[in-house]
């Protein structure tokens, strides 16, 4: 047996167990057939099934290394809903996930026909007026293992018109540019922006890089008649707000 071996015996030797302590992981295959993510989707419906089950009932089958519920757990732990549903790019989905290509084009097409069956409605648009709100509006993001930037994109009377992810991974003022943040308030005509991101550390305080990105924007928006008006920092139970007063030389 390999040294993975969950047990060993020799001719005449009672079986012998080896690591005792790991926990058992159930794949599809050990699942009762009426407990399957699909068939319990037939049999109680959608809202009796966790995001994970509805989107392991998306990618269908796991792979020889991973099993469909823990990888469809996984990617929602890893990715977040959020960014999952805002993600166009099939490829860069399965880089950053490690999931097979095949696999990542199944969960775009349906964010995209998410976003084509349901239309924006104007009067179920919040309104974010206040840090507070923005805590609110994020939970998503609080339980996240990686960083993630987020623009929520406001019209004239603090109407959120567009919400996007804009990166995943450490911010970094090479990483992001302030193309890629003030492109959705140009298509959107967005008056002001409203920068979120998630520290998993449970920290808010905001590091270096927080500071300095957010000066860039600050200016990146003045030229582009873009009021940057808040960046938000938000954990698990907590929220910081990082006035965009900062002085710029």
């Amino acid at each position: 047996m390999n040294k993975d071996a969950l047990y060993t015996r020799t001719a005449g030797a009672p079986l012998v167990l080896t690591h005792a302590e790991r926990q058992y992981v159930l794949t599809i295959h050990d699942v009762p057939n009426d407990d399957r993510p699909r068939e319990r989707l037939v049999r109680v419906g959608t809202k009796h099934l966790s995001t994970a089950e509805l989107l392991a009932v998306v990618l269908n089958t796991g792979t020889i290394k991973e099993g469909i519920l823990s990888m469809a757990n996984r990617i929602i732990q890893e990715y977040g809903v959020r960014s999952l549903a805002s993600q166009r790019d099939p490829n860069a989905l399965a880089a950053d996930l490690g999931i097979p290509l095949g696999k990542a084009a199944q969960i775009v097409a349906c964010a995209e026909l998410g976003r084509r069956f349901f239309a924006k409605n104007e009067n179920g648009t919040p309104t974010i007026r206040t840090a507070r709100d923005v805590f609110d509006h994020t939970r998503d993001m609080q339980m996240l293992t990686k960083e993630h930037l987020r623009g929520l994109y406001l019209n004239s009377h603090y109407k959120l018109i567009h919400d996007e992810v804009i990166s995943i991974g450490t911010i970094d003022t090479n990483i992001v540019h302030p193309r890629e943040v003030f492109k959705p308030a140009i298509e959107h005509a967005a008056t002001a922006l409203i920068l979120v991101h998630n520290h998993p550390s449970g920290v808010t305080d905001p590091s270096a890089a927080d500071v300095a990105v957010t000066k860039q924007l600050i200016e990146a928006g003045k030229l582009l008649g873009v009021q940057l008006v808040d960046h938000v920092i938000v954990t698990k139970d907590a929220f910081m707000s990082m006035p965009c007063t900062y002085a710029t030389t």
